[in-house]
């Protein structure tokens, strides 16, 4: 749980950015008073902190704030009608915006479906202080299809999208008094050909069994929708880019109006100014920070950014508060491998799988305590980064992953799976990627950019991964999540090759181009009584009996990723997941965040010494490439012992100068890099070449083979062990060669199996690499 120190410091940050608005008070439906939430399935410790008419009061866009605003977020007159009908004659409900319909929060929780269009109405009236002012109407997002009107005349066209922000300029269609909004939105969710990413609509949405990993849909407005008065020429977007080879943040300032003005971007530490520039507006330019604090997950140091539109005089006439983090993000060679390097230093990025969803709210959290939580359970849990999976948090998620000091993988959602997009899907989700691309290019946390996720809806994988790298060079790309998985096609460029094993944690092999990540792996389930959805009908990829069995198998994962595979040449790796969610019960927390599920200081330590290990690494194991060596037993008593094929099946047994020909060159190998990663080796027999040792069904034992399962079981990654080297198979780090009984198996300590004997097993898999037997 977050510590009460943390949760201080975090609690004056939220204050801050609380107070930077100032509030409208705005005519509520008539019936508001006997509006009622529903009963959740579940509910979270936030559940009933939610107010009735000011939900998420906070100011919701942190990177580009001003100081007047008006939250128009709480109860909502609400239809539902029929997909080409008009707007409703009458409104006989009413909605707690900005929770969607499916959702208890709303106070709807009804299943909509790709034959509904959902109809928004409220008043409101524009404060007097406002006069000369033009009025922007903003969303932070609402899925999917949205179209806006005011007073009966629509503002703009519809906007298509579910995961970006969107705003319209009202003021020619405002009246003096009460004015009149009205919103429809149309979601088809996946019978539809647009981002949709986890949700179906078909999923009921009270608890049920099944569901796999796919969830209740989302319909309508799902983020906060306010109001602002801006001047005629005023900012509407920032980029902030911080370039450290120049000690510089490269700054757009992008607006409306911006002819014959200039920009004006402050940088502030606190209260002293350390770097200012004038540039021209809706263009690029610098502005100096000298010595700049790094921003990193171990000192999340941001600074206060100012920027304003000049007149020609050079009179202020716009200006907005927003922050920035100074950092790097790279590839780079570390030691012959390809890292991720963030400020010019590889650091492991241990991660969760982070989906963001809710039992009470859906795909808003209840609060912006609630939205906070997630990240700050994770980084107590000593994880440095999350992947945010298949979906796109509002802003203030962002900055809170910014202010706390969690790198963010941040994944374009999906299309629906099964399917091949056509040629309007692809432009749709194309243009939905470049808006969010460009809203989040100015938050340090966000390090990589994946762009696709095990085949879902996949196209032209290397063509995205080029275009997403030229339209934010600033970052790492990940062009499929999970290569290995599903049907996935790897394009075979961007930064990184993504695999995903469950329960794992596997061994990516690296390339000469891309590092090695490792997109998914665990899922170890426990269901905790009381706190599941379904009960009785949770799944995950692998149950435990106990807690404390789930905290045993997690470390253990945890430390096979510092042992095995850091060393092979892994860089980065995203436990499933965050949360239990629905029928998922693969969770650190419990769905409702009532229960920690794991031993806090046991996670952070096994996470503080792999990315401590990946800091200092130990000097790596090296064997002899292109050598013929033979492998000596050093159990005591046995060490006149090498291991030999025999009948193709690897056994041991007493070598000696006396003994025959074949037996020598049975127990002799040559040392060659490794066939499934080329930061291991693989083991070729002296006389049958082209043949290896490799393991299958556990046994040990030379054969030959193509293929990449074939390779990766013939390849071994050597470990440190006292006397010699443990050899650990490339894609089960963790499971060793061992000698028991003369046979040879792949053998993982106390698994359950006779050759997983825990008695004498270090001694049993350590070997001694002695001059070959036959050279």
């Amino acid at each position: 749980m977050p510590t009460p120190l943390r949760r201080l410091r975090v609690a004056a940050a939220a204050l801050v950015l609380t107070l930077l608005g100032t509030g409208l008070t705005a005519a509520q439906p008539a019936t508001a008073a006997d509006w009622t939430p529903k009963p959740p399935p579940m509910t979270t410790p936030w559940t009933d902190d939610v107010p009735v008419d000011a939900p998420l009061p906070e100011y919701p866009r942190p990177q580009l704030t001003r100081p007047d605003w008006a939250n128009l977020n709480g109860i909502w007159d609400f239809a539902v009608t029929g997909r080409d009908a008009g707007p409703p004659q009458s409104y006989d409900q009413q909605i707690r915006v900005p929770f969607v319909a499916e959702s208890a929060l709303s106070g709807i929780q009804r299943r909509i479906s790709e034959h509904d269009k959902l109809w928004y109405q409220r008043t409101f009236t524009v404060p007097a202080d406002w006069s000369g002012r033009r009025v922007v109407l903003n969303f932070g997002g609402s899925d999917w299809e949205t179209t806006v009107l005011v007073n009966g005349r629509q503002a703009g066209p519809p906007h298509r999208g579910g995961f970006d922000a969107f705003s319209r300029d009202i003021t020619d269609l405002l009246t003096a008094g009460t004015n009149t909004l009205t919103v429809s939105v149309y979601d088809p969710t996946e019978a539809g050909g647009q981002a949709v990413g986890k949700q179906r609509r078909d999923h009921d949405i009270v608890p049920h069994p099944g569901g796999g990993i796919f969830y209740t849909a989302a319909s309508g407005i799902w983020q906060t929708v306010w109001l602002e008065p801006v001047a005629p020429a005023h900012v509407t977007r920032l980029d902030l880019v911080p370039d450290l080879g120049t000690d510089s943040l490269d700054v757009t300032v992008h607006g409306a109006g911006l002819a014959g003005h200039t920009a004006r971007v402050t940088v502030r530490d606190g209260n002293t100014v350390v770097g200012t520039a004038t540039g021209p507006a809706g263009g690029a330019f610098s502005v100096p920070v000298p010595d700049p604090r790094l921003w990193s997950p171990d000192d999340p140091f941001l600074y206060d950014v100012t920027a304003e539109l000049l007149a020609a005089d050079g009179t202020p006439v716009d200006t907005v508060g927003s922050y920035a983090g100074m950092r790097s993000v790279g590839l780079a060679e570390v030691d012959g491998v390809q890292r991720p390097v963030l400020n010019g230093e590889f650091v492991f990025q241990t991660g969760t799988l982070d989906q963001g969803y809710w039992p009470d709210g859906i795909y808003t959290a209840p609060t912006d305590e609630a939205l906070r939580y997630d990240l700050e359970a994770m980084k107590d849990l000593g994880f440095n980064m999350v992947r945010k999976h298949i979906k796109v948090e509002p802003q203030r998620w962002f900055y809170w992953a910014d202010r706390l000091g969690l790198l963010v993988w941040q994944d374009m959602p999906s299309m629906a799976t099964g399917r091949t997009p056509d040629a309007a899907a692809r432009v749709q989700w194309a243009a939905e990627y470049d808006a969010v691309i460009d809203q989040h290019l100015s938050s340090p946390s966000l390090v990589m950019w994946v762009n696709q996720n095990e085949g879902w809806g996949q196209y032209d994988q290397a063509r995205i991964a080029d275009e997403v790298k030229a339209r934010d060079p600033s970052r790492l790309v990940d062009n499929m999540s999970g290569v290995n998985c599903c049907g996935s096609v790897d394009g075979g460029n961007g930064d990184v090759v993504d695999h995903h094993v469950y329960v794992g944690p596997g061994n990516t092999p690296p390339s000469a181009t891309r590092a090695a990540v490792l997109g998914e792996y665990g899922g170890l389930g426990y269901k905790v009584p009381g706190h599941e959805w379904y009960p009785g009908g949770g799944f995950s990829y692998e149950d435990q009996p106990s807690l404390a069995a789930l905290n045993d198998r997690l470390v253990g994962l945890l430390d096979t990723q510092r042992e095995h595979s850091l060393p092979a040449g892994l860089s980065a790796s995203v436990y499933t997941e965050t949360t239990d969610l629905e029928n998922e019960v693969n969770g650190l927390l419990t769905y409702d965040r009532q229960v920690v599920k794991v031993d806090a200081a046991r996670v952070r330590a096994a996470n503080e010494a792999l990315i401590a290990a990946s800091r200092d690494p130990a000097p790596p194991v090296t064997l002899p490439v292109g050598d013929h060596v033979s492998l000596r037993v050093t159990t005591p008593g046995h060490t006149d012992r090498y291991l030999r094929h025999t009948d193709a099946l690897a056994t041991t047994e007493v070598v000696t100068p006396a003994s025959g020909d074949l037996l020598k060159q049975d127990a002799t190998w040559k040392v060659v890099g490794g066939l499934g990663n080329p930061e291991c080796y693989s083991f070729e027999s002296r006389n049958y070449p082209g043949e290896y040792l490799r393991h299958r069904e556990h046994r040990v034992r030379r054969e030959a083979g193509d293929g990449v399962l074939f390779r990766e079981d013939a390849t071994f990654c050597p470990a440190p062990g006292g006397g010699g080297v443990r050899l650990s198979s490339a894609n089960f780090p963790g499971s060793f060669v061992r000698h028991i009984n003369a046979e040879v198996w792949l053998a993982k300590q106390g698994a359950g199996h006779p050759w997983d004997d825990p008695a004498t097993f270090t001694e049993d898999t350590t070997w001694s690499v002695e001059a070959p037997w036959a050279p």
